[in-house]
């Protein structure tokens, strides 16, 4: 008995990979966050699947599944949403499973800030404006940020920010942020990137409050914040130069 756990993607169903869509086929369960997973990736699973929503249970009811179809000899699909690298809660599942010595995959899947990046039709990386993009979070309920992890550091790189669960702190990321990209530098929130009801709103640093209170968010969404979101005017990369020379080219 093996528990899979799949990346989900960010919403849209169709956004599943081919990988997970085979997985979910094959497993008699399926363990799924259904506040953050859309019902349409379920219908992948075989007929009279055991079907469990994560959602209510607590950590330790989830640990009670994963045994129960141990001792069942039940392979387990666990579809989480967006990919599992990132902000995912698997970490503690894992161990959990390695104590009580039942084996685990992982299928990755589309992150939110690609999806993000795609609903803007931007790149998040340009040439000589900005070459790294920084995954992070600000203290919430669920858990505290570390000492050294604070946008401050992450801003004085001039780099994109992909801040996810954020939203709720809005004010303070557009305060934190000024002194370091201006209150001219590009900046989007985007609330359930995919899916049908999803959420845009595309700002500057100084006008992205008042934006987001006529589109009000409050959950599941993402913020991004640099300058490669607004950039036209910059240098072509030397990939596609015609003197650029690469083992592919004669």
């Amino acid at each position: 008995m093996t528990v899979h756990f799949i990346g989900a993607g960010p919403g849209a169903a169709d956004l599943l990979t081919l990988r997970g869509r085979d997985i979910l086929a094959s497993c008699p369960v399926c363990l799924y966050a259904g506040s953050i997973v859309p019902k349409a990736m379920l219908e992948h699973c075989p007929q009279g699947a055991r079907l469990v929503d994560t959602a209510p249970l607590s950590l330790d009811e989830i640990e009670d599944e994963y045994a129960r179809a141990h001792a069942a000899g039940e392979d387990i699909a666990r579809l989480h949403s967006g990919d599992l690298s990132i902000y995912s809660a698997v970490a503690e599942q894992t161990r959990r499973l390695d104590r009580l010595g039942i084996p685990w995959t992982m299928t990755p899947g589309v992150p939110a800030f690609a999806a993000v990046a795609s609903i803007l039709g931007q790149e998040l990386t340009v040439p000589e404006v900005a070459q790294t993009v920084v995954l992070t979070r600000v203290s919430g309920r669920a858990s505290s940020m570390p000492e050294g992890e604070k946008l401050a550091v992450y801003a004085a790189t001039g780099a994109t920010l992909a801040i996810h669960l954020a939203v709720h702190a809005l004010d303070r990321i557009v305060s934190d942020l000024i002194p370091f990209y201006g209150e001219n530098c590009p900046a989007a929130v985007v609330a359930r990137a995919s899916w049908p009801d999803e959420i845009v709103v595309r700002a500057t640093l100084g006008t992205l409050l008042g934006k987001a209170e006529e589109n009000p968010v409050e959950r599941t969404a993402l913020v991004l914040v640099g300058p490669a979101l607004g950039a036209r005017d910059f240098r072509e990369s030397a990939l596609y130069d015609p003197d650029y020379r690469r083992r592919f080219r004669s």
